[in-house]
């Protein structure tokens, strides 16, 4: 099986591949995320993999059909203008649910199943979701349905309860990423050698790397806040450090980060009105590694 669009969601992919390799398959699945998190290119692979007869090896002639789109049994619906000329916003109509259905009534031409993706499916006309509802209670056999939509409310509770939920999370923001790992870094490192560490670190400071380390612990406290919630890694600006922010975020209060989230601001604040780099980030590394008021 071929999931390369799924490389950067491997809870979807794990979802998807169980399903493909156990064939324990729903008839319908929502593929939910915002813009940008791959949705519709996971759709098509995952539809590839459905119609291919060996679940998706990405070289025979079926996988290449579904790759461009060719596949008789690959039916794409997107939203489109009811006229050409109309300036009207691009929807997904009654008629076009319509013609889904009548094509989920017939016999597979080539794969064993037929695969629908309706693309940007929340932009629905508001008389669609009931008609497609007919379709989802009473799937066609051989037929499977995937919605690409950004929130589970983009669509009426009915629709999206008789679907298989797929979640697409954000991507992670490597910089942002970066800055929190480093800002939790120079953290325990002042906090184990103390105050002389500290004064070494930002000896040779300049104002840019001010505030980038500024912002790095503004978003540290932020992961602190969610991790000590119990929020998934996903949630988090360095998911891959979860372990070690739940670990920090035990020594914490809620009102103690507050207290650093202000001291932030502050910093920042203070670097646009040009006080001076040095003393700036050891105020606020006293408050965030030796808890200094």
């Amino acid at each position: 099986m071929t999931l390369e669009a799924l490389a950067a969601q491997p809870r979807a992919a794990r979802l998807l591949a169980g399903a493909l390799e156990s064939g324990r398959l729903a008839h319908a699945y929502a593929f939910i995320g915002p813009a940008g998190t791959g949705r519709t290119s996971a759709a098509l692979q995952f539809a590839g993999a459905l119609l291919c007869p060996k679940a998706g090896c990405g070289s025979c002639r079926e996988c290449r059909l579904a790759a461009g789109r060719q596949h008789p049994d690959l039916h794409v619906l997107v939203p489109t203008l009811s006229d050409p000329k109309s300036k009207g916003a691009p929807a997904i109509r009654i008629t076009d649910i319509r013609e889904l259905e009548r094509k989920a009534s017939l016999r597979p031409a080539m794969a064993a199943r037929k695969v629908f993706i309706l693309d940007d499916a929340e932009k629905m006309t508001p008389d669609a979701p009931q008609a497609f509802l007919k379709t989802l209670e009473e799937p066609p056999a051989h037929t499977v349905l995937i919605l690409v939509l950004p929130t589970p409310r983009a669509l009426p509770a009915t629709i999206l309860s008789r679907c298989q939920p797929v979640r697409f999370l954000p991507g992670v923001d490597v910089a942002a990423a970066e800055s929190v790992d480093n800002a939790l870094r120079l953290v325990a490192e002042v906090r184990a050698k103390g105050a002389e560490l500290m004064f070494r670190k930002t000896e040779r400071l300049d104002r840019a790397k001010a505030e980038a380390l500024v912002d790095g612990c503004w978003r540290l406290c932020r992961d602190l806040m969610l991790a000590g919630t119990g929020v998934p890694a996903g949630v988090l600006t360095a998911p891959e450090l979860a372990d070690e922010l739940a670990r920090e975020a035990a020594a914490w209060t809620t009102d103690d980060l507050v207290g650093v989230i202000a001291s932030c601001r502050e910093s920042r604040d203070a670097l646009a009105r040009n006080v001076n780099a040095r003393l700036t980030i050891e105020v606020l590394l006293s408050r965030l590694a030796l808890r200094a008021v």
